[in-house]
């Protein structure tokens, strides 16, 4: 299902397909987030074609809470119910054992929570959030973890190690059960497995060297990006990374800025997916091919031009900073939709000019040239 196409010659960055039962997706890619079957801003599934995206992102966890996961079967799947035709993935709720980390008890069996809407008791294990994902009829659904905070402690990581393998192991014969199912949207569904193990090299490795001999269709790297440094993030995937198979894609999850993807491409990551870029845009926050700037500055109040000059997006070939930032400040609607609107526009480009240079053999200079340059403020 993996066809890795090229790779760079300076580092580890990889240009590759994943054929799908529903489109072949092209990696280097962002997946754009619709935490509940849209992107918060206001952007249709028509939009999210005209700015480029490849696959959407939901959470199994919200929609598992409202509409409710039976629900979206009973409307066709995520892709009927959305009127998004493309892949789409569907986080585990693992995500949701970090963030609601007051609201829930972890068991061998699974996670007990308190709904973060009105209270009410949820039990999650590893069968549940495969037969979720499966009435969501998710492309790839991501197998059961525990996502740890950063720093953790050393014992108290290995044995939650330890129990997402046990979970990744009931994951994969649940899901072949349900895939075997008549009554089953997509039988096709993928799964792709997590490493854990905090930011503790040895674990890491352990782990990744458990998981790999359960049969996924990927392998993400999970917990990170939740109160480490940048550095070390890099230095776990470094860690990681020779240990994972290289006939399948690598998930890099919930990062991040430009940068750190630039910089996780280099070190061989295929998927990303970040809230990032919407939730900055609806503050005014947005990205550039000369670096971030903020809309809300009083400088662009009378500034004609677009965000940025080398932007084809939507809000760039028609609205100036100027009408954007006073939508903005003056918090309608539309000035969130074309900041997000944009910034997903840029991130989807940014990876599209990533595959091209890997497509062209240039990949290294147009890292030296862009991985510190993205980071900066905008001089405009």
């Amino acid at each position: 299902m993996f066809k890795l196409k090229t790779t760079d010659e300076k580092c580890k960055a990889r240009r590759g397909e994943l054929e799908t039962p529903h489109g072949t997706i092209q990696t280097p890619v962002f997946m754009n987030v619709a935490t509940c079957g849209a992107i918060k801003g206001g952007l249709s599934s028509e939009d999210l074609e005209e700015i480029g995206c490849q696959v959407m992102l939901s959470n199994t966890y919200h929609l598992h809470l409202r509409p409710g996961d039976k629900l979206v079967y009973d409307m066709g799947g995520l892709q009927k119910f959305t009127g998004w035709k493309g892949p789409t993935l569907t986080d585990s709720g693992g995500f949701q054992v970090f963030s609601l980390s007051g609201l829930r008890k972890i068991k061998e069996e699974g996670v007990y929570f308190s709904s973060h809407i009105d209270g009410k008791r949820i039990f999650m294990g590893p069968e549940e959030s495969m037969q979720i994902q499966s009435h969501l009829a998710s492309t790839i659904a991501m197998a059961f973890d525990e996502c740890i905070e950063n720093p953790a402690e050393y014992n108290y990581t290995k044995r939650s190690c330890e129990r997402t393998v046990r979970w990744l192991e009931r994951c994969r014969a649940e899901m072949d059960r349900l895939n075997a199912h008549p009554d089953t949207i997509n039988k096709g569904q993928m799964l792709f497995g997590i490493n854990q193990g905090s930011t503790y090299e040895d674990l890491r490795i352990e782990h990744m060297k458990a998981i790999r001999e359960i049969p996924c269709d990927g392998y993400a790297i999970g917990g990170l990006a939740v109160g480490e440094s940048a550095e070390e993030m890099y230095r776990i995937i470094d860690a990681v990374e020779p240990y994972m198979p290289t006939d399948k894609p690598r998930y890099l999850m919930g990062v991040g800025t430009p940068q750190n993807i630039l910089e996780a491409v280099y070190r061989g990551v295929d998927f990303f997916d970040c809230v990032m870029p919407s939730r900055n845009a609806r503050h005014g926050n947005v990205f550039t091919w000369n670096g971030k700037m903020n809309l809300c500055n009083e400088k662009y109040a009378r500034d004609a031009r677009p965000i940025d000059e080398n932007c084809n997006c939507p809000a760039c070939r028609h609205h100036s900073r100027s009408y954007i930032r006073h939508l903005i400040k003056a918090k309608e609607a539309l000035g969130m939709m074309l900041a997000v609107s944009h910034n997903l526009y840029f991130y989807n480009e940014l990876m599209r000019k990533i595959r091209e240079a890997l497509d062209g053999g240039y990949f290294y200079s147009f890292y030296q040239k862009y991985h510190n340059l993205l980071a900066e403020r905008n001089p405009d």
